[in-house]
């Protein structure tokens, strides 16, 4: 009697060990949980039901290497728009000297057809070198968007998400034509707390954060003010 006592109090004791571990395992998979949900509470229900909405025009907007690209190239192209002009203005002074002889002398016709190949060498270089940004921006684009897919690939994965829908979380000016449609042509009509754009961006972000208080912060979208339709 006094050995099975024993066996008993032991096995209690065992019973109350498994059952504390238990409960704190599920105890700090409902902390790391509620700590994901509050950190980005529009992704709240993603993992729940396995799907999740994103959109990708407000990522683009708030992913910071590509802000920076483009501005170094928005900078690089007013520095040939620049150019451009600077070329443009001699060739005007040109054909301002021009028009000082009449129109049939040696003088006047020497000039006109300088400026003729001037104007031809003009128009090349403006097409080449328009043509060579716009095909780098483009490469730009498609990199940033081949970068974004993959962040979002590596997120549904890690959180056993298998279906991510494209959507447009802009909010909808009920005065403006061309957003009244964009909401009815909608395909994402209705989302509760799926939307992982804002985990997207601070993967996307990430290695620019510098500081303590920029680790782990996630980008919310502002909420829609003003004369908008509720979403």
């Amino acid at each position: 009697m006094k050995t099975l006592h024993i066996r008993f109090s032991r096995f209690s004791r065992k019973l109350v060990v498994t059952t504390a571990s238990v409960v704190i395992a599920l105890s700090t998979i409902g902390f790391l949980q509620a700590q994901q949900q509050a950190a980005n509470p529009a992704a709240a229900n993603a993992s729940k039901y396995s799907v999740a909405v994103v959109d990708i025009s407000y990522i683009f907007k708030k992913h910071e290497r590509f802000k920076t690209t483009m501005e170094n190239m928005k900078k690089e192209m007013d520095g040939i728009e620049a150019e451009l002009k600077s070329d443009r203005e001699k060739i005007a002074q040109e054909e301002q000297q021009r028009n000082t002889f009449n129109a049939g002398t040696n003088e006047y016709k020497q000039l006109d057809e300088k400026i003729a190949r001037e104007m031809a060498d003009f128009n090349l270089k403006m097409g080449k070198l328009r043509k060579d940004f716009l095909e780098r921006e483009s490469k730009v684009y498609y990199q940033t968007y081949l970068e974004v897919v993959d962040a979002v690939k590596y997120y549904a994965k890690r959180q056993n998400i298998g279906l991510v829908l494209r959507f447009n979380g802009e909010p909808v000016d009920p005065n403006r034509r061309d957003d009244v449609l964009r909401e009815i042509n909608k395909p994402v009509v209705v989302q509760d707390q799926i939307d992982i754009t804002p985990d997207i961006i601070a993967l996307l972000n990430r290695d620019q954060q510098s500081g303590a208080a920029q680790q782990g912060a996630v980008t919310q979208r502002p909420a829609a003010a003003g004369t908008q339709l509720p979403r």
